[in-house]
């Protein structure tokens, strides 16, 4: 049994723009439908969903042999909670609100079996296909993918630090949280912030790492043209509530 390639990986590293779609509906049959929708990478989330470990695995399940590569947003930057993802199976991780360069060095750490790191070493997970996989405490690491999210203004200061930590493939900007803090809650668009959120793709470029980001179908677009190589372009719940129009059409 081989370790399966991360083709989302070596895409950011070989610098060709990732178009995403992020699946809030903790739903296997959802996962297997963007499976093979023509996206790049579907976000599975548990940051902001209430997606449990073995929900997460289900979705996982569901997505093998896909088009699409699964990334998994953990609810927190956590070594007991990125040790368990990544035991499930989940090859890129991306690991929310980071704020300096400690954190993200804790988050490399976590990603790392010993000696460069301290990701418990199991013998029989799923990521090591059950044992089957000859080696894979030894290959893990280059099939691995680790993105981090910046979303404060204090985040930002140390931008270009938190992009030069070696073991970090991608940084994320939040817009929304990134506007809440700029003062701008729930205006995300606000010409400041698009300001903010333009100079940190050229820093993130600049580090040599990926920049990432989620908006929608009308500005997806805009950032790929900024420099931004991962770009979610949609969610589940929004198409889905694009059925309102359809409901509306007939109610009238």
């Amino acid at each position: 049994m081989e370790l399966p390639v991360n083709h989302f990986k070596h895409a950011l590293k070989a610098g060709k723009p990732q178009i995403g779609i992020w699946s809030s509906l903790c739903s296997h049959i959802a996962a297997d439908i963007f499976a093979n929708s023509g996206f790049d990478w579907v976000l599975l989330d548990s940051e902001h969903s209430p997606n449990e470990l073995p929900m997460v695995q289900h979705q996982l399940h569901a997505m093998q042999g896909g088009s699409a590569n699964p990334v998994v947003r953990a609810p927190w930057n956590d070594m007991v909670m990125i040790k368990r993802f990544l035991d499930i199976g989940a090859q890129s991780l991306l690991l929310p609100y980071v704020q300096n360069v400690e954190e993200a060095k804790q988050a490399v750490i976590s990603m790392n079996y010993p000696q460069k790191g301290m990701r418990g070493v199991a013998g029989g997970a799923r990521a090591m296909g059950y044992g089957r996989i000859k080696d894979y405490h030894k290959k893990a690491p280059a099939e691995l993918c680790l993105l981090l999210q910046v979303e404060t203004r204090k985040a930002m200061s140390s931008l270009d630090a938190i992009a030069e930590v070696e073991g970090v493939d991608g940084v994320f900007i939040g817009p929304n949280d990134l506007s809440a803090d700029m003062g701008y809650l729930g205006n995300w668009q606000h010409p400041e912030v698009w300001k903010v959120m333009e100079d940190a793709a050229k820093r993130i470029r600049k580090a040599g790492k990926a920049p990432g980001i989620l908006v929608g179908e009308a500005d997806g677009q805009r950032c790929l043209d900024m420099g931004y190589l991962f770009v979610a372009v949609g969610s589940d719940i929004g198409l889905l509530r694009t059925g309102d129009a359809l409901a509306a059409k007939f109610k009238k």
